[in-house]
């Protein structure tokens, strides 16, 4: 193996793969330096794993919901066969598949910790300690991603809580289970166990999905306590202790939860703290900041990508980042024009206006774009449609007694739609057709002309459009 390459990427999660694929399709060598798993944290601990432990339960719902299917449904979940599902996603922590791709692929990789140790210089050090030194020829691409946020409460540390790691791994459903936190990972995992048997106590200092439209929230927290969950809002936790019988928190008020394991689910940081930015002029352990087409500003061999430059912390989004990272990699290594204009192809433009998100919790939530409030923020005057999508003919065929809502946020001055929120069983499926009438802004006059096929749950579309007319009216 040469210790020269077009191009370096440190971490091999699908962010670095995708970099070094697109690249290697552009005509570069290149080399992927990895000191874990070959898939990185969706592929084993977070993304697939955790719709894994959550597939079961939510088809198992369907088929409640729907007379006729619902009495044929004796049983509950059989929490082994679940684990045992999940674990075949993760191909048992097993990364040789992936390792198989890289080559098919004409990536070579390099095992272990990588380091920059100089202007387009990467030194890894295995897992004996030796060292090897690679030198790019024209970029060095960042996608080491971010760790789980333990937050600095009394005794938490010490009491060793699961983070989002051990919660997709555990191959045992704990008695109980006390999550720290409201955002997405609180939420699927609560999810996840509370379906699995597990009884499962929510605190969370603030709401429920807070960065998503209020409705969200509430509907999700109303789902987690028909499961059974004991969902804590606006509470804050003192302090957390461990002992042979499992985990006591202590909250804000003084009350006292116990549990046999307690996840701390209260956000992510970069991985940016040991990999050499030091040597590059930049701050260890901070989120990196790059313009769109992902290089780091005075450095125009360095490039970071996916949830290290802290834009988008959504493996979709670090995907899309990469195909726009590896074009533009090798468009200037070949000394082409690059497309650095807004959704031009070198560029990640969506990240800032434009992206989709799915919870994958009970009710779903789907959202793309600005929230209500969040446009407001950025100085746009709006219309707000909302519309019970249970309403929908497709939704009650669907479903019986399908609950949910849907909300559009128009800028009425461009004609054109800003952002989208479902709840509601299945809502994921309804998701790109937002994020395409969102990021290609299509006027809503010529939406008017897609019609929905009736009976589906798309037909929340015509009812948006409508109530949006009404408005404009």
């Amino acid at each position: 193996m040469t210790d020269e390459y077009d191009l370096i990427v440190v971490g091999a999660g699908p962010v670095g793969e995708n970099v070094a694929d697109r690249a290697v399709q552009g005509g570069l060598t290149a080399i992927i330096v990895e000191g874990e798993l070959v898939g990185g944290e969706c592929s084993y601990w977070a993304c697939m794993p955790s719709k894994a432990l959550l597939r079961s339960g939510q088809a198992l719902r369907a088929a409640q919901h729907v007379a006729g299917a619902a009495e044929a449904v004796t049983g509950k979940l059989d929490a082994a066969a679940v684990l045992s599902r999940r674990n075949a996603f993760t191909s048992d922590w097993s990364d040789a598949g992936q390792v198989d791709w890289l080559e098919s692929a004409g990536i070579d990789l390099a095992r272990g910790h990588g380091r920059i140790t100089g202007e387009r210089e990467v030194t890894v050090t295995d897992a004996d300690g030796g060292t090897r030194v690679l030198r790019a020829r024209h970029a060095v691409a960042i996608s080491t991603g971010t760790d789980a946020v333990i937050p600095g409460i009394p005794g938490l540390a010490e009491a060793k809580p699961w983070t989002s790691r051990e919660a997709t791994s555990a191959q045992e459903v704990p008695e109980s289970l006390a999550i720290i936190g409201g955002g997405v990972v609180a939420v699927e995992m609560a999810t996840a166990y509370a379906s699995l048997g597990s009884r499962v106590t929510v605190i969370a200092r603030g709401e429920i999905l807070g960065a998503l439209e209020p409705f969200a929230g509430e509907q999700v927290a109303v789902g987690l306590r028909a499961l059974g969950v004991d969902v804590r809002m606006r509470t804050g936790t003192k302090r957390v202790d461990r002992d042979d019988h499992g985990v006591t928190i202590t909250l804000d008020d003084g009350e006292q939860i116990a549990a046999a394991e307690v996840l701390a689910a209260t956000g992510r940081r970069p991985r940016s703290g040991d990999i050499g930015l030091e040597n590059v002029g930049l701050e260890p352990g901070r989120y990196i900041d790059v313009d769109d087409t992902l290089r780091v500003p005075g450095n125009d061999w360095l490039y970071a990508v996916g949830d290290v430059n802290g834009r988008v912390l959504l493996t979709h989004q670090g995907k899309y980042q990469a195909r726009a990272a590896g074009d533009v990699i090798a468009a200037r290594a070949r000394g082409e024009d690059v497309r650095d204009d807004a959704w031009g192809r070198h560029v990640a433009t969506a990240d800032h206006r434009a992206v989709p998100q799915v919870v994958f919790s009970a009710p779903e939530v789907a959202a793309v774009g600005l929230t209500a409030q969040a446009a407001r923020d950025a100085g746009f005057e709006i219309d707000v449609v909302d519309h019970d999508l249970g309403r929908v003919a497709g939704a009650s065929l669907h479903e019986d007694g399908y609950r949910g809502q849907a909300r559009m946020v128009v800028d009425p001055e461009r004609d054109v739609i800003l952002g989208v929120t479902f709840t509601g069983p299945d809502v994921a499926e309804l998701l790109h057709a937002a994020t395409i009438a969102v990021a290609a802004e299509i006027p809503i006059s010529r939406l008017w002309h897609a019609v929905p096929a009736y009976p589906t749950v798309s037909e929340i579309w015509l009812r948006l459009l409508e109530g949006y007319g009404r408005q404009a009216a």
